[in-house]
């Protein structure tokens, strides 16, 4: 079925799509790499606080936590204990750029294949763990499959999904990450009674997922973007007509297709990436994904049963009210599917920035009034916390937390695509490194004031949401440059000076046989 491409035509219009069940299906599917993601991240958690843990890898973090007179912020503060969650994440920078460039050149699907084998290589290192150095090897291979994972399941969702409903589809990621966080945090409440080797239990669920994804991976379609951007157009037509469930996708592959020949003039993607018309896309996805990780959610959802254990309560109430908060998290996410093609991005940050700001403020109060270093908080006040984090996650749950992975995926065109969203990906997984790798011991030293620092951090993320942050609900994703970018107020600046053909015409599809 041979394709002809002639001059003229203009995009924009929207174009002719369902929702079909493949697209879903596939979504669902890839949508695990978040699920393996979210496990890892509830798991570790639950898992330095288990005693059996302690005893095995980290004796000195065991002594100072049943040492009566150690004070209660700085209880856990070991730089090694910090490595176990955080080394994880040095890993995923390096790997999103292999991964980046896996994605280009061999596809979104095997991309996702290699993060799952990664990931359960991973876990089998950590099953097996019989000193530190098996446990961070292990912790740096799961960190291997979150950067592939991370890096294209993203990508993935927002290319085989209808414009319309990119938004919801996208935000499945982000769902299967919460219930990711929620399983977690049930298995972690049911094994820390399993002696001595509960911990190896909890670890080696992370397989689940992996297997998942791993299988589930065999029967997802290639995207078309992707298709045709390796040279396969009419196999990119054909996919495209199965995934939309009409015949006339014309004016969509006519937009991907001119995308893509625009892409093939970009030799050097990362390098174009510093342009001048690129700025906007590279510093709004780098800018959400830091401030994503500066709302202070990763406290909550690595540390949950730590932290509730520094405000006095049981080992047993603590894994508990963090599979309160994570269940939270999960029926939270559900309110961003179903909201944000309908209200848009921006009124979802907004609002959550208000709520998330008032309930860090009320914590961090409540803290410096009730938690000194040796005290007991007493019951009433620690639930009042436990509220007040609910209140905080479920405004994280349906905004920040998809919101920060869906835009990135959204907003560059296919010549910078998978190069921007290895910035901002490696961007969130310094920022996730750097926030494991220091709370515990900014805990120690801030005590309450740490809630006041997120808080800030709060402020500065509505502000940006604002006045910097244009919409892009049911933009199409290869027309965001304009009509997004070269119409918001600020950012359009940055496009009149490039010199770029602006009356080159688009290529207009003839299909004939």
């Amino acid at each position: 079925m041979p394709a002809q491409i002639m001059a003229g035509g203009k995009g924009g219009e929207d174009l002719p799509a369902q929702l079909t069940w493949q697209v879903f299906v596939c979504c669902i599917i890839a949508a695990f790499g978040g699920l393996m993601f979210g496990y890892d991240i509830g798991i570790s958690g639950g898992v330095t606080a288990m005693d059996d843990f302690l005893l095995k890898f980290f004796p000195t973090v065991y002594v100072k936590k049943h040492k009566a007179k150690e004070n209660n912020y700085c209880k856990y503060d070991n730089q090694m204990l910090q490595l176990f969650t955080s080394s994880l994440y040095l890993a995923a920078v390096v790997c999103s750029l292999a991964a980046s460039k896996c994605c280009t050149r061999f596809g979104r699907k095997r991309t996702i294949q290699l993060a799952s084998l990664f990931f359960f290589i991973g876990v089998v290192l950590n099953v097996s763990a019989v000193n530190i150095v098996m446990l961070i090897l292990g912790r740096l291979c799961l960190g291997a499959g979150v950067g592939f994972g991370n890096q294209a399941v993203p990508l993935f969702i927002s290319e085989i999904a209808p414009a319309k409903y990119r938004g919801g589809l996208n935000i499945l990621f982000q769902m299967m990450v919460t219930v990711g966080i929620l399983c977690a945090n049930v298995v972690n409440y049911k094994t820390s009674k399993v002696h001595p080797n509960g911990w190896r239990i909890s670890l080696g669920g992370a397989a689940i997922p992996a297997l998942l994804l791993g299988l589930g991976s065999l029967i997802i379609v290639e995207t078309p973007s992707s298709l045709i951007e390796r040279g396969r157009a009419e196999e990119g037509l054909e996919t495209l007509r199965k995934i939309r469930g009409v015949k006339d996708v014309d004016k969509e592959f006519v937009e991907i297709l001119y995308a893509t020949e625009r892409a093939k003039k970009v030799k050097q993607p990362f390098r174009n990436l510093m342009k001048r018309s690129s700025r906007p896309q590279l510093v709004c996805s780098s800018v959400l994904q830091m401030f994503q990780q500066f709302t202070g959610i990763n406290v909550i959802m690595f540390y949950a049963p730590v932290l509730f254990q520094t405000m006095g309560l049981g080992s047993d109430a603590s894994l508990l009210s963090a599979v309160v908060t994570g269940s939270i998290n999960s029926a939270s996410t559900l309110i961003a599917i179903f909201s944000v093609d309908k209200f848009g991005r921006r009124i979802l940050l907004i609002e959550a920035a208000i709520q998330m700001l008032i309930a860090q403020l009320i914590t961090g109060i409540v803290l410096a009034l009730h938690l000194h270093s040796t005290n007991s908080i007493s019951k009433h006040y620690a639930y009042v916390v436990v509220i007040l984090i609910c209140l905080f996650v479920s405004g994280f749950a349906w905004s920040w937390g998809p919101l920060g992975w869906l835009i990135p995926s959204e907003i560059f065109p296919l010549e910078t695509r998978t190069a921007g969203f290895f910035v901002a990906v490696s961007t969130n997984m310094i920022f996730t490194f750097l926030i494991a790798q220091a709370f515990l011991t900014m805990l120690c030293h801030m005590r309450s004031g740490i809630f006041f620092f997120f808080s800030g951090w709060i402020v500065i993320m509505g502000v940006f949401a604002i006045f910097l942050l244009p919409e892009t609900k049911g933009i199409p994703i290869d027309e965001m440059d304009e009509r997004a970018w070269k119409k918001h107020w600020y950012w359009k600046r940055y496009f009149k000076d490039e010199f770029v053909d602006q009356e080159e015409p688009k290529p207009k599809l003839q299909v004939t046989g």
